[in-house]
């Protein structure tokens, strides 16, 4: 079966690993530590130099196919039993930012099979399953690089690694389990790997078939830990221009084939948590920061607030009341996050800027707009309504912006994540206005400068202000 209107990835990881090695009871696992950098980054060598407003159409174009599929869906809260037992140590990796060469979105390399294969993959919070630039049975066409001949793009020579194991066409789970992850009916022979078709919204795919893989880790202590039968596809075709860099995607939705869920459910590290720390958008390059899997520091978790965490379709979603501006509530239709009356709040590492549904949209737009009448306001084409020349801009006249949880959370982000700099002497309101009925979105821009904990297990999402400093 092909799934119409799939949507497109923004995230790329970038995780660094080596040969494996085997851990004696007495050694004690630490961090898994993931290196993300921003898709944009002059690290990647192969995206053209764009203005502020170019990059940011770019990226709404991304972010509007992303939106799309959201609308109509309904916020599940996560079903897991809560698990009160030791907690593990955890799993880093660094993310970077790309000033230098756009905004928006973060990236990772990784090395899969045995012996160990680099390849840089797409990170999403909203993908459902891995899957890799891939050749099985490749024969001549595979050359000594990993590439295939004629192309840029590495490829994983599945028959060079003696743990790539294919998922038989008549298997149970490729006829069921898979179903959902767009497996096709196709099944020449019981023993043929069952095949997929990938499809997302903007007409990008990948076809190729399942497989299970290693993946090894790097750990804070600068040792490594091995992940065994992830689920991963072997992509052998791959079309779309969001993919034209990138080796794969890496999935760390609320799905049982997911990478995040494979991790975190190791017995000896993650313990049912992930988490990252977006830097700024305008970073320079030498900025980093780590994409994590398992416990943060005593120090972190001290300053952590937490909120519920929910499901809106494989999003991450949050449990909205209201936003306040100043102090003040405003006045939102309490069903804009109701999740049961089509409203609800995802939370998106893949989206680049906040969307907001419409009933929420104008009284924000329109009570920030207040604070900034004393600029020249410029009219500016899409994705910004409202832009103004910020010489002699003051943050400290915005009032603060707070998304209020239905728990008595609250998050304040700052100034600069919602009035933000788009070019030089340009800042512009970072929100977007969402059809209604549909979801809101907070997207990655808005997130910066915090750190963010996924507790996968208590179905929470903790947050603290941070600079994202390895």
């Amino acid at each position: 079966m092909m799934l119409k209107g799939r949507r497109p990835i923004f995230l790329v990881l970038v995780i660094l690993f080596s040969n494996i090695i085997h851990f004696s009871s007495m050694v004690v696992v630490v961090a898994v530590r993931m290196e993300l950098i921003h898709r944009h980054s002059p690290k990647l060598n192969n995206m053209p130099m764009m203005s502020g407003v170019e990059r940011m159409k770019e990226l709404l174009h991304n972010d509007i196919i992303r939106q799309n599929k959201r609308r109509g869906r309904r916020l599940r809260q996560t079903n897991n039993n809560n698990n009160n037992g030791a907690s593990g140590s955890a799993i880093e990796m660094p993310l970077q930012a790309g000033r230098d060469y756009g905004t928006g979105m973060y990236f990772v390399e990784i090395k899969v099979g045995t012996p160990s294969q680099k390849l840089r993959l797409i990170v999403d919070t909203g993908s459902e399953f891995s899957w890799i630039s891939c050749r099985y049975h490749c024969g001549p066409s595979c050359t000594k690089k990993g590439t295939i001949a004629g192309s840029r793009r590495r490829v994983f020579k599945a028959d060079l690694s003696s743990s790539f194991k294919t998922i038989p066409c008549s298997s149970d789970m490729c006829k069921s389990e898979f179903a959902r992850l767009f497996s096709l009916t196709f099944c020449p022979t019981p023993t043929s790997p069952c095949a997929y078709d990938y499809r997302y919204a903007d007409g990008s795919a990948a076809k190729g078939i399942f497989g299970k893989e290693r993946v090894t880790i790097g750990l804070e202590n600068g040792r490594k830990t091995r992940i065994e039968e992830v689920v991963m596809g072997c992509s052998d075709t791959i079309q779309g221009q969001i993919f034209a860099e990138a080796d794969g995607v890496l999935g760390l939705s609320y799905d049982k084939y997911s990478f995040a869920q494979k991790v975190t459910n190791s017995s000896t590290f993650a313990r049912g948590k992930f988490a990252y720390c977006l830097v700024d958008h305008l970073s320079h390059k030498n900025v980093s920061n780590y994409l994590i899997f398992g416990e943060e520091s005593k120090r972190m978790r001290m300053r952590m607030r937490y909120t519920l965490l929910g499901l809106i379709g494989p999003d991450y979603g949050v449990s909205v009341k209201g936003i306040s501006i100043g102090g003040v509530m405003l006045n939102i239709p309490s069903q804009v996050w109701d999740f049961n009356r089509g409203g609800g709040t995802a939370f998106d590492s893949g989206t680049t800027l906040t969307f907001l549904a419409e009933p929420a949209y104008k009284p924000v737009v329109a009570a920030l707009e207040m604070s900034l009448s004393r600029y020249q306001r410029l009219k500016r084409d899409a994705p910004f309504e409202y832009c103004f020349n910020s010489t002699g801009f003051d943050e400290s006249s915005v009032p603060k912006l707070v998304f209020h949880f239905v728990d008595g959370a609250r998050f304040e982000p700052h100034t600069k994540s919602y009035v933000i700099r788009v070019a030089h002497g340009i800042r512009c309101l970072g929100f977007v206005s969402a059809t209604w009925p549909g979801a809101s979105a907070i997207g990655n821009i808005m997130q910066q400068n915090y750190f963010w904990e996924f507790d996968l297990l208590k179905d929470r999402l903790g947050f603290a202000p941070s600079t994202c400093a390895s």
